[in-house]
């Protein structure tokens, strides 16, 4: 434990809890669990690859998981692949201490599938089939999912433009009291 704060810093970590939900003692476990990630020859990057940070058993079973490393990831090359900072972030808005804004603005982002800034039809049926599952058995009919879409739309489409957007989604998501505590990662 000692080694992980001396090899952040008391300055850096500081930093880190100013710039974050996080407290010392977590960003201190996130630094080692990220070290972790990168093997031997690995520990002069900068970066762990996404394939290595979707084998959290945090992540794993987490039907999001690529589109959360992409949303948090500040690559240049788009990869998903993260840098420690980029993780710290990502379990900062995961943490219990976020608060709603940041929480729901995450979460738009994560389902904003095709990053143009609204969810429209397109990026309400991947969420609908990233929460369902795409095999035979769970898939939603043609005619299922252009009803539960058209029913998330007048439920959520204040301004009737056919998408909804981030103001309207955190409007959604206000009134729903479970959000900000199922919305979390916890290592």
């Amino acid at each position: 434990m000692g080694t992980t704060a001396s090899q952040l810093g008391k300055d850096l970590l500081s930093e880190y809890q100013e710039l974050t939900f996080l407290t010392k003692q977590e960003i201190m476990l996130a630094h080692k669990r990220f070290s972790e990630l990168l093997s031997k020859e690995d520990r002069n990057l900068t970066s762990v690859p996404m394939e290595k940070v979707l084998s959290l058993p945090e992540l794993k079973s987490n039907p999001f998981r690529k589109r959360i490393c992409h949303v948090f990831s500040t690559s240049d090359m788009k990869d998903g692949s993260l840098t420690f900072e980029d993780f710290l972030d990502l379990l900062s808005a995961f943490s219990d201490s976020a608060t709603l804004e940041i929480k729901s603005h995450y979460a738009f982002r994560i389902f904003d599938f095709d990053d143009d800034g609204t969810l429209d039809g397109g990026d309400l049926e991947k969420l609908v089939n990233c929460l369902t599952g795409e095999t035979e058995d769970t898939r939603l009919t043609p005619e299922e999912m252009r009803q539960l879409i058209s029913n998330i739309l007048e439920e959520s489409d204040i301004d009737k433009d056919g998408t909804v957007n981030l103001s309207e989604f955190q409007h959604v998501i206000s009134r729903s009291p479970d959000f900000v505590s199922s919305f979390k990662i916890v290592l």
